[in-house]
């Protein structure tokens, strides 16, 4: 119930002893005017922490700006383990496959007993491009971190996916970089040919080969007319595998990142007309 308006530094001795909500609550004791303050967390020279303790400092190390408190308990909620909701066991851990991916595994799995889903053979969508698309050091200086957003940034599936990681991006790290913003444009365009039974998208040069999924769900005879629309740039091989070519016609050899994936997406758009 600490509030001294004057008090700007806080020393927490054996911080590795506390848990994390308790180790944010008291951060949250100094700092409360308008003046900067400061909380040191101290553990024992030369102490070997348990991995748990090391997550929960790193945590309340990494969550600092203002409304952090969210991100604490998903953090918390990632270490501790959440109970299982569906049974009446009331424990379990999710640091095997992460929060994000339990909620999609949970959702899938409901819609599943509720016969909501439909029975269907996976694939996996697969881009290379010409494209500087990457997590620059100067945006994200920590790697654990940025390995962490990569690995997010490729399972987005839709757009309300891609909101939230755009505004979380924004809210953590300041405004998005130019190649950042290309590596989430990359990623909305996986969705979509994803959608699209598209399982993998190659650049070769101004070459561009678009895979499809043998058992692709698409009406054959929109293809002629989809031909027609590209005028010539877009050429169909009806392989064991079937495959779109797309090569404009005049075109420099050096694109720009963006004229690429405004090329690949009108592509993907066209050949998802196709689906019945």
């Amino acid at each position: 119930g600490l509030d001294i308006s004057n008090a700007n530094t806080m020393i927490i001795h054996e911080a590795d002893r506390l848990g994390l909500s308790q180790l944010y609550q008291l951060r949250g004791r100094v700092g409360r005017s308008s003046r900067m303050a400061y909380a040191f967390m101290l553990y024992k020279r030369d102490k070997l922490l348990k991995e748990v303790a090391e997550k929960r400092l790193a945590a309340i190390r990494e969550f600092t700006d203002l409304g952090s408190g969210f991100k604490i308990a998903m953090r918390d909620l990632e270490i501790r383990g959440v109970g299982n909701l569906l049974g009446a066991e009331q424990h379990g851990h999710m640091e095997a496959v992460g929060y994000d991916l339990y909620c999609k595994m949970l959702n899938e799995a409901v819609k599943h007993l509720k016969g909501e889903m439909k029975e269907e053979e996976s694939y996996n969508t697969i881009i290379d491009l010409n494209v500087d698309a990457y997590i620059p050091v100067s945006y994200i200086p920590n790697e654990y971190q940025k390995l962490d957003i990569y690995k997010r940034i490729a399972s987005i599936e839709n757009e309300e996916e891609m909101d939230d990681m755009v505004e979380e991006l924004i809210d953590r790290f300041g405004d998005i970089p130019r190649k950042v913003q290309q590596l989430l444009n990359i990623a909305a365009l996986k969705a979509l040919a994803h959608s699209a039974y598209i399982i993998s998208i190659e650049q070769k040069s101004g070459v561009y080969k678009f895979t499809m999924y043998e058992k692709a769900k698409v009406k054959t005879e929109r293809i002629p007319l989809l031909l027609q629309q590209f005028k010539g740039d877009l050429t169909f091989k009806a392989e064991t595998v079937p495959y779109f070519i797309y090569q404009k016609k005049g075109k420099n050899k050096k694109e720009k990142d963006e004229n690429i994936l405004e090329c690949v997406k009108s592509v993907i758009s066209g050949i998802r007309g196709l689906i019945e």
